[in-house]
This record gives C-alpha cells, sequence and structure tokens, in this order.
C-alpha cells in the first residue's frame, strides 16, 4: 500500500516523463513535417486516420481536432480496414498512420492496400526504420525514451506524443485554412464553448420586458415597475433617452437612508450615466463589462435607443458564466 507521499510522487513523476516527452517533439519538427502539413493542405479529399489498440484511441481524437478545426477527416481502424473498412478511403483522401512500434501485423497488411489505391500515408511512429516508417511518404517521428508506466510497457508518453503531433497538424492546417473563432462556432454551436463564440445580446434580451420609468416618476411605482419586469432594475428615460437606472440595491439604499420616501421620484435615487451596451455585442462581452464595473444589470441599445436590460442570471441561465 502506497502512503500518501508517495502517490503524490509518482503522479507528479509520470506527468514529468509525459512533459519531457512532448517537450523533445520539437527535435523532430523538421522539413517532412512541413511536407506533410502543405499536402494535406493543398489535397482535394479526406483525412483518414487510422491505428490499432491505443494509438485507435488516439486516432479518434485527432479526427474529432481535425473535423472542429476545419479540416474534414474520418476516423478508420486498421483492423477493421482490412475487413472490409478500405472502402472508407477515397480517390483524393490522405492517410495518417499511428504506430508506436510501426511493426504490427496490422499495419503491415494495411499499408500495401492503400498505396495501391494511390493514396499518400503520413506516419506518426516511435520508429521511424520501422516497416510504417520506411514505407509512408512523409514519416513523422513520435520517439519517446521512456513510458511513463513503471514496467515501460503501457503507452502513456508514447500516445501523449502522438496526440501532441496530430494537434500539431490541426493547427497549422487550422492556421493555413483562416479558419477563424466565427468558423469555430458553426462547428460548436452547442455547449457553453459555442454560446461564447455565437450568443449576442438580442438573443438575451428578447426574453426580456422592458422595464423603464421617467425622471419624475414617484417612488411606489418605481418599485412597481422593477418588481413587476423581474430583472431587478429600471432605466430611467427622458424623451426616450437613457439618463440614469435605478436597481433593486438602489431601493435598499434609499429606504435605509431616508424616512420621508413618498416624495422621492426617480430622478433622486438613479445612477447616473448607466453602463450600456449594443444589441449586437456578443454576450460574453456583456459578461465582461458585468464583471469589471460589479453590476448585475446592463441597459441595452440599439441604434443608440434603449432596447430593454439584461441580467446577469440570464447570461448564468444560458451557461457562458
Amino acid at each position: 500500500m502506497k502512503n500518501k507521499d508517495s502517490i503524490i510522487a509518482i503522479a507528479k513523476q509520470t506527468i514529468k516523463l509525459e512533459s519531457d516527452a512532448i517537450g523533445n517533439l520539437c527535435n523532430f519538427i523538421d522539413s517532412t513535417f512541413q511536407d506533410a502539413v502543405e499536402y494535406i493542405y493543398h489535397a482535394k479529399g479526406r483525412v483518414i486516420v487510422t491505428g490499432i489498440g491505443k494509438s485507435a484511441n488516439i486516432a479518434t481524437k485527432i479526427v474529432a481536432t481535425f473535423n472542429s478545426t476545419g479540416t474534414p477527416a474520418v476516423f478508420m481502424h486498421a483492423a477493421d480496414a482490412i475487413h472490409g473498412d478500405l472502402g472508407n478511403i477515397q480517390q483524393d483522401d490522405v492517410v495518417i498512420c499511428l504506430s508506436k512500434s510501426g511493426n504490427t501485423p496490422e499495419i503491415k497488411v494495411l499499408i500495401p492496400l492503400i498505396k495501391n489505391y494511390g493514396n499518400k500515408i503520413i506516419a506518426i511512429t516511435g520508429n521511424i526504420d520501422s516497416y510504417l516508417g520506411k514505407n509512408a511518404d512523409f514519416t513523422l517521428n513520435a520517439f519517446v525514451e521512456k513510458e511513463a508506466c513503471p514496467n515501460n510497457l503501457a503507452p502513456t508518453s508514447s500516445t501523449t506524443a502522438q496526440l501532441v503531433l496530430g494537434d500539431a497538424l490541426a493547427v497549422c492546417l487550422q492556421e493555413l485554412n483562416g479558419f477563424s473563432s466565427s468558423d469555430f462556432a458553426k462547428y460548436h454551436p452547442g455547449g457553453a464553448l459555442g454560446k461564447k463564440l455565437y450568443l449576442r445580446v438580442r438573443d438575451l434580451v428578447a426574453k426580456n420586458q422592458i422595464p423603464q420609468v421617467l425622471p419624475t416618476t414617484n417612488i411606489k411605482d418605481v418599485i412597481v415597475e422593477i418588481s413587476q419586469k423581474r430583472l431587478g432594475a429600471t432605466a430611467v428615460l427622458d424623451q426616450n433617452n437613457i439618463i440614469g437606472i435605478i436597481t433593486d440595491g438602489d431601493i435598499r439604499r434609499m429606504l435605509s437612508n431616508c424616512d420621508d420616501f413618498l416624495r422621492i421620484t426617480a430622478q433622486d435615487i438613479m445612477s447616473k450615466k448607466p453602463k450600456t451596451i449594443d444589441i449586437d455585442a456578443m454576450a460574453i462581452e456583456a459578461l465582461d463589462t458585468m464583471e469589471t464595473y460589479n453590476i448585475s444589470q446592463i441597459l441595452i441599445t440599439e441604434n443608440g435607443k434603449y432596447a430593454g436590460v439584461v441580467h446577469l442570471h440570464d447570461i448564468i441561465k444560458e451557461g457562458i458564466f
């Protein structure tokens, strides 16, 4: 039974071994890597990524990264490929093959079949002198000195190295393709990540009522307006121009500091020059403004005119807080 200190030491040693392995990959990035990236970039087809065992697991992640960053990709398991799935490979496709040893039986069967189709092969292997390394058109070196596994057997550092090289390919292609954050949003419409990229203030304010009072509105009607519109605040308008905001906090402070509040009007307690944001701004920009100024509501404008209120809770409900 390992004690607490030894467990922590093992964890740190694992991370250190894998980080060293990744850092060493920089020594293997050369003109071959550049040629591989440029070949994929100019190819008319897709990227087929294949492997077996743990390399197959890494291949699926590389495929996901390619697809989400603008490079169409398909996963093909090396064992299934030689039992019918070779039909996945089309004439203009590029094949990336992952294998630590580069000498597994399935890989030795698969490589000649792919070459017979005339497709180019990019190898990611820890053994550039292997069958895969010597028969690929582009061989990327994923050599690691030692697995993080204490027996130096379980694929740990080696699969991490494969993954990092796959990420490097994907990011280079993303840059070459000019794949922007707006493009990224198209492929990630769901979840918090997608909403940060596409959700606009307009989408939030459309669901809300539009609280507003005049400067001369008495305090009772101000409280009613805030309560009915359920946003914890109201804009104060003078001839349709925003001149202030009154929040729940302003009401509480007024009640604490004033005994004769029946004569108070909106203009007496409003905060002047409130923070505003345009209706077409990104929702994440509204959140940033709220955090910067430590406020819970922000007034929305459209073409310079008041268009409503967005509350911090509106953003939290969308899951991007």
